[in-house]
């Protein structure tokens, strides 16, 4: 079974705006790069955290697809809000090295310095993620397999690695899911399913057999699920889906 998403027109024209936006910034880091070095005997930028206000600046780029709080409006886009700041940086520096497959975030990544990423990465993580609204259909099969799991077809829960509210693990680098738009976990989740990976490493293949073992009905109500993800009660309560 394979699973391609469709193009659409205004895909392509938003393509086409953010490399636009790229190439643009690109030729600005060009500039910048042609300062003095740092002495060797200071920390480099690489080893200093990140400045979410210095990222504020060097995101506003990013805020044509994902939104300039990091709350995307396009669905096709996911959500950076409240996204771990070192997942940003890894998934930015695998773009940059072309193990993460994109055109366009390619395009994005290929100027910045890991300073420029750690600073970005500090803003989007210091924002909130709008909640999202689950599909009332899907929410028991998606409820079950992101609590449960599925046995049967060898699918372990998905709160195992992501946590019962979906804020994740920074420690062991599984992102934050919780308010995820629907289109763009699915979307991902088909991509895996059809052999598309993140990376060479150990960590960058969980994800893909995973997926392999969840049919079409599966993605989306997992996806469904996880977009009305959120917490109730505090960081210690329960958990749950809002749902339409």
């Amino acid at each position: 079974m394979s699973f391609r998403p469709a193009g659409s027109r205004l895909a392509v024209v938003r393509y086409a705006v953010v490399l636009v936006f790229a190439l643009s910034s690109g030729a600005l880091f060009a500039q910048e790069a042609k300062a003095p070095a740092a002495p060797p005997a200071e920390a480099s930028a690489m080893d200093k955290p990140g400045d979410a206000s210095a990222g504020a600046g060097k995101a506003a780029v990013c805020g044509a697809c994902h939104g300039m709080d990091g709350n995307s409006t396009d669905a096709q886009y996911p959500k950076l809000a409240g996204q771990q700041a070192s997942y940003i940086v890894h998934q930015l520096t695998s773009f940059k090295s072309g193990k993460r497959q994109n055109p366009i975030m390619l395009g994005m990544a290929t100027p910045l310095s890991e300073q420029d990423m750690r600073d970005v990465a500090a803003y989007f993580s210091s924002k909130q993620s709008l909640p999202g609204v689950a599909d009332q259909a899907l929410v028991e099969r998606g409820e079950q397999l992101y609590r449960q799991g599925d046995t049967a077809k060898g699918v372990p829960a998905c709160m195992a690695c992501h946590g019962i509210d979906g804020r994740g693990n920074p420690g062991a680098m599984y992102p934050q899911l919780t308010s995820q738009h629907a289109q763009y976990v699915e979307a991902t989740l088909k991509s895996w399913h059809d052999g598309t990976t993140w990376g060479d490493e150990a960590h960058a293949q969980i994800m893909p057999a995973i997926a392999k073992k969840l049919d079409e009905k599966d993605i989306a109500a997992v996806a469904s699920y996880i977009e009305g993800l959120h917490a109730t009660g505090g960081a210690s309560g329960a958990s749950g889906a809002a749902a339409k």
